[in-house]
């Protein structure tokens, strides 16, 4: 339970007055009696089929949190006026699901997700608790587990495949006026996707972006805000017509541009050091960084390939990764790539886990000039650090390597509350 001071009038405060958090134990199921065709995997577009249903729950500033149900997927019903729709109170993420060797669905440190989606609604006061976080993150963990039981067909057990899942907090106060949404909707969306690459790792090519910033010191850069998303899209289609894949985001630091961000993923850089190891270079959390579970994750591996724990695949247990999280700018790009430094540069998130990248433009907007940095190009595609992170990842989530307790599987008890035959439908999901 959560508690807050409920006003009793003449600017008095009572309380505290208990406030429902998410319960678990009043989830309530109802299957769909039409569930729908599974796609072929290879017809699989990112985000463009979804489940057969949804969790969802509604926060009231008196009654708290709702009941949780889960239902057949389907639209809303919103007023016009509601601060999503007006002013971005919106907060979402992204996490995936996999079928491990035991058949059962397996979370990839799913932790680390509700507890950046509660700092989050946090920072847009999604709901309006006091002092508190915004939801229980443990409970809404345990509702995901129970969705993903129930959707279970619907995780592709082929190699590089998984179960997407959406999580997603709204503002629905509906009035004009500019404040904080003391009303939202919480609600979990699940999509079936396929590999990044279809056709093997391919590198990407990105437009650093000197006119446009993507999060700024003191901003919401540091949080996954659809604000933050929406602004990129004219630069992303300015960066494709001139035939790159993805921007580069740069934040001006005094006379250098530093870079953040690749679209909406983590970079890294990989160096050449004197004594024969690399330097694993990432971006500091400053505030404008997402600190995404990828990018935690590599920085953990690679941490644990040096000191012996691990061996990356296709990288020598004596050639050590020395993981930074520090700054660099295209100028430090240039200069490693003039010195025969700069072996690799990759980005990393939900969606590609590792996305290798062959060649940045960059046109400074006080001198003018463009040109294009080349980097090193591998016969197969990404190189040898970036594609032992990434099988490592990979191997984790799918259950073939088992690795301080980042994935296991589960199999939620349901209680089911019975329409029709929809109980013999959900069958051998429950347990």
């Amino acid at each position: 339970m959560n508690s807050e001071w409920k006003s009793v009038g003449n600017g008095h405060l009572e309380g505290p007055i208990p406030i429902p958090d998410l319960d678990p134990s009043k989830l309530t199921i109802t299957l769909t009696k039409s569930p729908k065709a599974i796609p072929a995997p290879e017809t699989l577009i990112f985000g463009g089929v979804m489940s057969d249903h949804m969790l969802v729950a509604s926060f009231d500033p008196v009654s708290g949190w709702s009941a949780p149900e889960i239902k057949p997927y389907g639209p809303f019903t919103l007023d016009p006026a509601s601060s999503c729709f007006q002013y971005a109170t919106n907060t979402f993420e992204g996490m995936k699901a996999y079928i491990g060797p035991d058949g059962a669905p397996r979370l990839f440190r799913p932790a680390k997700n509700m507890a950046r989606l509660a700092r989050s609604a946090e920072r847009l006061a999604l709901p309006k608790f006091i002092g508190r976080q915004p939801f229980n993150p443990d409970a809404l963990l345990e509702l995901i587990k129970k969705l993903v039981v129930i959707d279970q067909r619907w995780i592709p057990n082929i190699e590089g495949y998984s179960l997407y899942i959406r999580p997603t907090i709204i503002g629905t106060r509906s009035a004009l006026g500019v404040s904080a949404s003391d009303h939202a909707l919480l609600y979990v969306i699940l999509s079936p996707t396929g590999p990044y690459f279809r056709t093997g790792p391919k590198p990407i090519s990105l437009l650093a972006a000197a006119e446009n910033v993507r999060a700024w010191p003191g901003g919401t850069g540091s949080h996954k805000v659809a604000g933050n998303y929406a602004p990129g899209f004219l630069p992303q289609r300015i960066a494709a017509k001139q035939g790159y894949d993805q921007i580069l985001w740069l934040l001006r630091d005094e006379n250098e541009w530093k870079v953040t961000e690749a679209g909406a993923m983590n970079v890294f850089v990989v160096v050449d050091r004197e004594d024969g190891d690399f330097d694993l270079i990432t971006p500091p959390l400053d505030g404008t960084i997402l600190p995404g579970v990828t990018r935690d994750s590599i920085l953990a591996i690679a941490k644990a390939h040096t000191t012996g724990k691990l061996t990356l695949p296709g990288l020598s247990p004596t050639r050590c990764l020395h993981p930074h999280e520090r700054a660099f700018a295209i100028s430090d790009l240039d200069r490693w790539l003039s010195e025969g430094k700069l072996r690799e540069m990759f980005a990393v998130g939900t969606a590609a886990v590792v996305a290798p990248v062959g060649r940045v433009g960059f046109q400074d907007d006080l001198k003018k000039l463009a040109r294009d940095l080349v980097l090193p190009s591998y016969e197969a595609g990404m190189g040898p650090v970036s594609r032992g992170v990434r099988q490592m990842i990979v191997d984790i989530q799918e259950g073939k390597f088992e690795w301080d307790g980042w994935c296991g599987s589960f199999n939620e008890r349901l209680t089911l509350r019975e329409h029709g035959n929809a109980s013999n439908w959900l069958g051998r999901f429950s347990t």
